[in-house]
């Protein structure tokens, strides 16, 4: 009999919640046949078996969290597992799992030594990172285990941030044996006990990833926010009669999709909005990559449209639909959530007027849209006119931008979805 232990899915987690069984006690697999979806603090995930054989036992029952290497299933009569030495490396085999290693091309990462896992016989001394009594404070606050943060023997501020950076704020992987350390003192009076009438609502990982990248740009990055009430009823009208022409009548198009487009187009006379802070230098990326922030039913996630820039509108269009409907039935991987420079959240399509958006950590600007609703506005004749109006909202990092730059980024926004013939001069 064969024990499949969890993998590690290739994301550098350390645990995931078992979703749902595929297979039954008694049900016969093949090599690569699904068995279970986990969800890790990204997605959830497909686990193929490495086995060939009948399912014995499941091992771990559905919505439990278990750390990796813990054994899920066991399959009997296993054709692909000789002895115990194979059981141990097939789950590495599989396509994406497992580290690499630098035989096999992965890039080496500089860490301290680290304690052997509990239960086992220590090879390495334990090494206390040197850092700076500031840097360890801004660690403390960001969860982040200073041992785990590559650095030239001291940690820096610089390391530290580029690391949180790098980590697009992964609670699981910045985290590591953070929780070890003292936390800060709560700025708040503690929550109250549960009483026997209160429900308790267990955080999932994509809440527990969301909550920490808040945290972590809220101590990283000076936000200002900024906002402008707009006359949209062009763009509204363009919308309306794209979906009547015969090319676009297939063609899911909206206003926010618009509102992507100008973002791409206003970036070109302002890059600073999707730069990246360094404390030598400010990066600015040669690609835009399109956050588009989606509620789903386990949280908030934000897919990424690469190279955004290069797309017309109808490619915006179909790469953000394709995206979101991933997002939304669970199986966004990793590898469409990286990469982002600018973010777009529409808070409108649940009828709220603006607010105040916090950045994603790394990323220097993100613009809120809110609700478009019919309102009383006076035109350029001074006469008072129903039309079409929106807020749009933009919070931007001001190491990175000043408050020139970030208003000249706004109006750009706005001119183009007042008048959205203005994209054909840009």
């Amino acid at each position: 009999m064969a024990q499949f232990r969890l993998p590690d899915v290739g994301e550098g987690l350390t645990e995931a919640e078992i979703v749902t069984w595929h297979v039954a006690v008694g049900d016969v697999v093949a090599v690569n046949d699904v068995l279970v979806d986990i969800e890790t603090a990204k997605s959830v995930v497909e686990l193929p078996s490495p086995f060939a054989g009948t399912v014995t036992d499941l091992l771990v029952e559905p919505g439990r969290t278990v750390p990796v290497g813990t054994p899920i299933v066991a399959i009997g009569e296993a054709a692909e597992v000789a002895d115990a030495a194979a059981e141990e490396k097939a789950p590495e085999m599989l396509v994406g799992y497992g580290p690499k290693d630098e035989a096999s091309g992965g890039r080496r990462r500089r860490r301290a030594a680290v304690p052997a896992a509990v239960g086992a016989t220590a090879t390495a001394t334990v090494e206390r990172p040197r850092a700076a009594p500031p840097v360890r404070l801004l660690a403390r606050r960001l969860g982040v285990d200073l041992a785990r943060v590559p650095c030239d023997g001291i940690v820096t501020r610089r390391d530290l941030e580029s690391f949180v950076r790098s980590h697009d704020g992964d609670a699981s992987r910045v985290a590591g044996d953070a929780a070890a350390a003292p936390a800060p003192a709560p700025a708040t009076a503690p929550a109250p006990a549960p009483s026997a009438g209160d429900r308790t609502v267990p955080h999932t990982a994509v809440r527990r990833v969301t909550a920490a990248a808040m945290v972590a740009s809220a101590f990283t990055a000076p936000h200002v926010t900024e906002w402008v009430e707009v006359d949209v009823s062009r763009t509204v009208e363009l919308v309306e009669r794209l979906r009547g022409e015969r090319e676009w009548r297939d063609v899911p198009v909206s206003t926010l999709h618009l509102v992507l487009r100008s973002v791409c187009l206003a970036l070109r006379r302002t890059p600073e909005l999707h730069a990246v802070w360094g404390d030598d230098a400010l990066t600015i990326p040669e690609h835009v990559g399109l956050g588009v922030a989606a509620a789903t039913d386990r949280g908030l996630v934000v897919p990424v449209v690469p190279q955004a820039e290069t797309l017309d509108l109808r490619g915006i269009v179909e790469q953000v639909g394709e995206l979101v409907a991933v997002a939304r039935s669970g199986r966004l991987q990793p590898a469409q959530m990286a990469g982002g420079t600018f973010t777009v959240t529409n808070i409108g399509v649940f009828g709220v007027d603006a607010g105040t958006p916090i950045l994603p950590p790394g990323q220097t600007g993100i613009l809120a849209v809110g609700a478009i609703t019919r309102k009383p506005w006076v035109d350029e004749h001074d006469q008072v006119v129903p039309r079409w109006v929106t807020t749009l909202a933009l919070s931007f990092d001001h190491r990175a931008v000043d408050g020139a730059q970030g208003s000249r980024f706004l109006r750009d926004v706005a001119d183009l979805l007042h008048d959205p013939a203005l994209a054909l001069t840009v």
